[in-house]
This record gives C-alpha cells, structure tokens and sequence, in this order.
C-alpha cells in the first residue's frame, strides 16, 4: 500500500490498525455496551480506567487525564515521538510513508533499505547467540559467563552471544555473499583493514551484547574480549561503529528490558557496564539500564524522561567515576531533570557489590546515599577542603561550581515558574554549603553568563514549527459554556459556519481550544467539513488530542438534548457574547474618563455599553411609537 502525503499516511494507518486489537494487544479489554473497557496501563489502580471506543477509534483513561487515537496510545506505551509511532503502525498497516524511491535513490533488499539492514542484524544476533550455546567453540564464553554470575535465563533473556575468534566466521554463515557482506559491513559488523584488504568480523573473540532500540529491535552489538580466546585487539570492549542503526549516544542497553520496570517504579537505574545491568535485574532491579561505554548524555536523559521521573546514576567506587561529578551536574541544571548519583564503596561495581553483599544491601545504598547531581559535585569539588580556613581553595571550588551552573539554559521570559525556582533553589543550597551571600553567587553568575555570551555570540534562533508539530500545550480551565459549545460542534461538524460568523477566535481561551477553532476554520476553508475523525488527523499534539477525545466522549454521553444544536448554540452564543461584552467593559469605561476621544468616537461607545447592557439584561431594543 502506498500514499502520497503525510496526511494520506496518517488517514491510511488510522483506517489499516484496528484500535481495539492494538490496545488488547497490551491489556485485557471487555465489552461494555458499545464501548470496551480494561485496567490502564500507566497508573496502579485494580478499577477498570480506560474507556476504548470502536466506532470513533479513540481511548481515554479518566483517572490519567489522557486520550487519544492509535498513534497517541503508541507514544505513550512504547515511550516514542509522534513520527516514530506513525512509523511503526505504518509498518504494521503496511502503509508506505511518502513517495518511494527508485531503486537508485534506494535499492531494496541492499544496505540503502533499513528494513534489510534490520533483518540482517535481528539473523546475526540469532547466529551468535546459537553459537554461544551450542557450539564446543564457545566453551570458554559460557564459562566467562558462569564465573560473572550470568545465568542461563539472562542469557536468553539479554540475547547475549558469542562470536569465535575466525576472521571470516560470520561471512561464511551467508555464503561469502559479496552483497551481503554489504550489508553486514553497513551494519558495523564486518569491518575493513586500513589498506581496503578483505572485510573481517569486526567481533571476534569476544562475548556478544545485543543491543535493542526501544521497540525492542537488534540495532549493535557490544563485544569483551577473552583472553582465552587468542584475540589480538588490545580492547578489552569493542561496541557498533555509528551505523544507520546504531547511535550510542541514543541508546541505553536493556531499556528494552527494562521500560515496563521502569514507568511502574518511576525510577531508571543507569549502571556503567553491561554486565552490572545483567546482575541488577538477576538481584530483582528490573528498571536498571547501561550507557554503551560513553558517558550518561543528553541523549540518553532525553530517552529515560519518556520512561521515568527520576534517573539514579549508579558510579563505580574508583577514581573515574569520582571524576563524573562536573558532567552529571552539567546535565543536571541543563536538562532540568530529577537525577540523582549512587557512588559505590571504593573498588566496586554494581555487579561485584550485589553478588558479594545482595539485593538487601544495594537497595539500602540506593535508599540512604543517593545524593542529587548538586550533593554530589558538591562533595566532589570540596574533597580535601577546609571550607572555613582554606578561603582560597573554597573559593576556586566554589568558582567552578558557579561555572558550571553558568552553562545551564538562561532563564527567559518564557522560562517557567519552575525553571526559575529550581535555579533560585541551586543558588540557595550553594550560597549555605559555602557560606556566602546568596547575592555574591548570583553577581558571579551573571557575569560569567554575560562572558560567555561576549564571547561566543550565539543568537537566539526561533525554529518554526508545523501547525502539526506544536510542542503540547499547557490546558487551563476551559470555561463551562465554551466547552459545551465545543462538544456540540465536535458532534455536529455542520453547525460550524453559524458558529464561525458569530465568535472569532480571539474571543476563545485556552490555547488548545483556540487551535481547534482555527483548524475548523481553515478546514471549511479548503471545503472539508471538521469532522471528528479529520480533526484527529490534523493534529499530533497529545495534548489537543486527548481534549478532543474528551469532548466528544462528554458530548455523546449527554446523549439527545431537548432543543436541537442549532437552538442550543443560539443559546450560547448569546451567552459567550455577554461574557466579552463583561471582560471589554473596564477598558470601555477607562477610555470614557480618560477622554481622548472625539465626539463621534464618543457616542458610538456609549451606544454600544447602552446595547450591551440592554442585552445583559434581557431588555428589548425600543421601538418608534
């Protein structure tokens, strides 16, 4: 199946998935009337929550607040962006997204089409980890794992691998293919010596880690070597180069694992090493996950805030992981994330920690010493320190936290309440830790703010943003006789004109009611009527979604009403228009005693407060005679 524009995809993808069949596919539904009903997934509540409706092809969870269609229930249970959902139910539906290629522009079955490169490392992952438990050459690999603890079920469970120490081994699975070779060597794992000699197994010798994205898809690989094996490369772990797969910086080991633990807990443990995030979940920590031999990043920080509220940052007790302290605060106050460091006892790692002292101990360190990013530089910078005698010392530390805080996003006009309390409180907690004045820290952080930005120039570039692509808006109340107009008009698209030529949309607040508006007027505009169905296609903002979804549940609840739509936005109309006179009311009579107005500009204002008091008041216009 093909389609020719985003939102003929879209249309075709909610038409092709079965919205029913997509969320039985994650919880037990039953029928209910016309509707079917099932625990919410997203909250620990033993009452029914979650309402889906088949023939409008929407759910909505009552407790949760949210609501949406196929691609808002994917978002939110597999923890992805809009396009990345459109993407996966388009696979699924069978629906191709845009115009497709030539076989030039993209040759399918070769390494320019993900979908083979996908297919080749889900085989490859097979072959590996069926050579680590069946083949006698994988011996030393299994008792590697033996002696780290690794059981049987985990290494069923992580997929984990083996590939032997031959140089063609894995070519040799696929026949010596030339344009498979491609591929693999696409896919990061064959790879070329520098004078473009034949291509090797980039991993031989070594165990294998899978890596998943968070749909659960092999994307890389991570490799230790063993010394048994007669490897040669000095690396003890070898990861996937940068692939049109594999990113590091945006992937975390096990979090396909790992994520149901996580959203149910609310808390990410993000270990340091593979093998610590296998052991974590062995001694019970479901929710643990991995940086892929790089550091804890935006990236990474930006994947776990879909999954979870707080990220605990588990460090090995030795000197480099000491040394984090100034890169886990930068992300801290950059990222306005709830993070939290756990410095093991000196000389341990999460696996050595949990097999020597067990899961009662470590859930205890996580309990009792997991300071906030801010504790933990604190403690880090000030190691060693007099702060009351060593006043230059205490000052440079000091001076370096400052520096850092200084890299954090400026606070705006736009920044939010809680932006600006979560900086006032930083600036608090160092002002006392150290023992200055709060307004001392604040001077030296202007100033190295105004610094950088002599410095280094960077203007502010406000990116434009589709109609379809608005970050979610923030809902305020919505008031009773705009959200009864709405939900009349969701039900009855036809009533939209005599809706139009009576109210603009200057009139409506809030913001996402407004949109709704704007995007029905632009609709009849184009000669589409504003459908319930078309507006869900108009929009990706979750937020704009759910309230739709809202409305039109509210609306049909209501049922048949005693006057008819027409009789009944007539009425509130009338309403709304009493509501705007009120709210220009103060302005109008500020402009009559201030003056300033001619005498025609004058009497054309007292004539209307005249008219709209009438109004107000229900008294008719008077008559001649």
């Amino acid at each position: 199946m093909s389609t020719s524009s985003p939102l003929d995809a879209k249309e075709q993808v909610r038409q092709a998935i079965d919205i029913v069949e997509l969320v039985g596919s994650h919880i037990q539904l039953r029928r209910q009337g016309r509707n079917y009903v099932g625990l919410c997934p997203w909250h620990d509540d033993s009452r029914p929550s979650l309402q889906v409706n088949p023939e409008r092809q929407s759910f909505r969870c009552w407790v949760c607040d949210i609501g949406g269609d196929v691609f808002d229930f994917v978002m939110k249970s597999e923890g992805v962006e809009f396009r990345e959902a459109l993407q996966m139910l388009a696979e699924r539906a069978g629906v191709a997204l845009g115009p497709s290629p030539s076989p030039a522009q993209r040759p399918v079955g070769g390494p320019g089409d993900k979908r083979t490169l996908l297919q080749a490392m889900a085989w490859a992952e097979q072959q590996y980890h069926r050579c680590l438990i069946d083949s006698p050459e994988a011996e030393p690999a299994r008792q590697y794992l033996q002696r780290r603890g690794i059981t049987a079920e985990s290494i069923d469970t992580f997929h984990l691998g083996f590939s032997p120490n031959q140089r063609d081994w894995l070519l040799r699975q696929v026949g010596g293919s030339a344009e498979r070779a491609k591929v693999l060597e696409t896919i990061g794992l064959l790879a070329r010596p520098a004078d473009g000699g034949d291509p090797y197994d980039r991993f031989r010798g070594r165990v294998l880690f899978s890596i998943r994205d968070t749909q659960g898809r092999p994307v890389g690989l991570g490799g230790r070597v063993l010394p048994e094996s007669g490897a040669t490369s000095p690396a003890k772990y070898v990861n996937s180069p940068e692939t049109p797969l594999f990113s590091k910086s945006n992937l975390l080991y096990g979090l396909d694992v790992a994520r149901g633990a996580i959203r149910k807990n609310g808390t990410a443990l993000v270990m340091e090493g593979y093998t610590d995030c296998i052991v974590a979940h062995q001694y019970g920590f479901a929710h643990a996950v991995a940086v892929l031999g790089t550091a804890l990043g935006e990236g990474h920080i930006r994947i776990l805030n879909r999954f979870a509220d707080r990220t605990v940052l588990i460090l090995d007790g030795d000197e480099a992981g000491q040394r984090r302290a100034n890169e886990v605060l930068e992300l801290f106050v950059a990222q306005q994330v709830d993070l939290q460091i756990l410095t093991l006892p000196e000389g341990t790692d999460p696996c050595d920690f949990l097999q020597q002292h067990g899961a009662e101990a470590f859930a205890e360190l996580l309990a009792g010493q997991a300071v906030d990013a801010l504790e933990h530089a604190f403690r880090s910078a000030t190691r060693n320190i007099d702060l009351q005698r060593d006043v230059h010392a205490a000052t440079q530390a000091l001076e370096r936290l400052v520096a850092i805080v200084a890299k954090a996003p400026r606070l705006r006009q736009d920044t939010t309440r809680q932006d600006r309390f979560r900086e006032e409180k930083i600036l608090q907690r160092m002002a006392a830790r150290f023992r200055v004045d709060e307004t001392e820290i604040r001077r030296r952080l202007t100033a190295l703010r105004r610094r950088g930005q002599t410095q280094t120039p960077r203007p502010h570039a406000v990116e434009e943003i589709p109609p379809g692509e608005q970050p979610a808006a923030i809902r305020g109340p919505i008031d009773p006789a705009w959200r009864e107009m709405l939900e009349i008009l969701i039900g009855h698209p036809e009533c939209w004109p005599q809706m139009r030529a009576a109210v603009g949309s200057r009139q409506i607040a809030p913001e996402p009611c407004r949109r709704i508006y704007e995007t029905c007027c632009r609709l009849e505009d184009a000669g589409h009527a504003p459908t319930f169905d078309r507006l869900m296609l108009e929009f990706d903002d979750p937020a704009v979604k759910s309230l739709l979804v809202e409305l039109d549940e509210a609306g049909r609840a209501k049922g048949e009403r005693d006057a008819g739509p027409e009789a009944l936005l007539l009425d509130l109309i009338t309403t709304l228009k009493k509501q705007e006179a009120q709210r220009q009311r103060p302005g109008q009579i500020v402009a009559l005693r201030e003056g300033g107005l001619n005498d025609s500009q004058e009497t054309e204002l007292l004539e209307q407060i005249i008219r709209q008091e009438r109004s107000r008041q229900g008294i008719s216009e008077p008559t001649d005679g």
